[in-house]
């Protein structure tokens, strides 16, 4: 990556396309597409879970990092979003079975690994998840509200009332990346964070075609 391009940038453009796949794969066409049952919505607010819970364990042990402290905003938290979201969706015993897909506990075990052992790795993770939250996923919100005339609770996941405008905010996210791209990571650092975003969104995209496979497939045909 060149050095003379801000890593924010460097990172948007290396994870482009795969980001691309994970938007319109066949469980987000069909979800996007209005096609599916609001229970298959839930399914993936499971999964949810599970992924949000291991990037949030990560929150509470970097927030002291010198380097990657500055991401663990508890704004961004979705934990307590989620959980009101499936007790809505699925009722007061939601919690009775949150068993995750195997694509998703394979995620799951990657974030906790970056968490372990590379906070460079975990930011990778963060990046991925909460900024595709604050763009992309307000479709999805817009696509509750519409079709399913859900506009609260079950769709808390992306209200993110609590950062304040959200503009600057990214703003500041990217503030965040470019500083420790200039600082603390040095060329080969970058790549390897780039690279792990990029598996984030293959991790994320393997989870979404086990979730496919739970739904009739005449929901998901176009």
């Amino acid at each position: 990556m060149s050095e003379h391009q801000p890593f924010s940038q460097a990172l948007r453009r290396a994870t482009a396309a795969a980001h691309e796949r994970a938007h319109h794969s066949t469980y987000m066409d069909a979800l996007l597409g209005g096609r599916l049952a609001l229970d298959d919505y839930a399914t993936l607010v499971v999964q949810y879970w599970h992924v949000y819970s291991a990037l949030e364990d990560g929150t509470d042990r970097l927030r002291d990092h010198p380097v990657v402290g500055g991401f663990a905003v508890d704004a961004l938290r979705r934990r307590d979003a989620i959980a009101t979201d499936l007790a809505f969706l699925r009722g007061p015993g939601w919690a009775d079975d949150l068993t995750p897909l195997p694509a998703t506990a394979a995620y799951v075990d990657r974030i906790r690994a970056t968490v372990d052992d590379w906070p460079g790795g975990w930011v990778a993770h963060h990046y991925t998840r909460y900024l595709g939250d604050l763009a992309g996923g307000q479709a999805v919100r817009g696509l509750l509200r519409r079709t399913y005339g859900v506009t609260e609770d079950g769709a808390r996941f992306y209200d993110f009332a609590a950062l304040g405008p959200v503009p600057p905010f990214r703003t500041r996210y990217r503030a965040l990346l470019d500083a420790a791209g200039e600082g603390a990571w040095d060329d080969v650092e970058r790549a390897r964070i780039a690279d792990e975003a990029c598996h984030a969104f293959e991790l994320n995209i393997a989870m979404l075609a086990e979730i496919a496979d739970t739904v009739p497939p005449e929901d998901l045909a176009a």
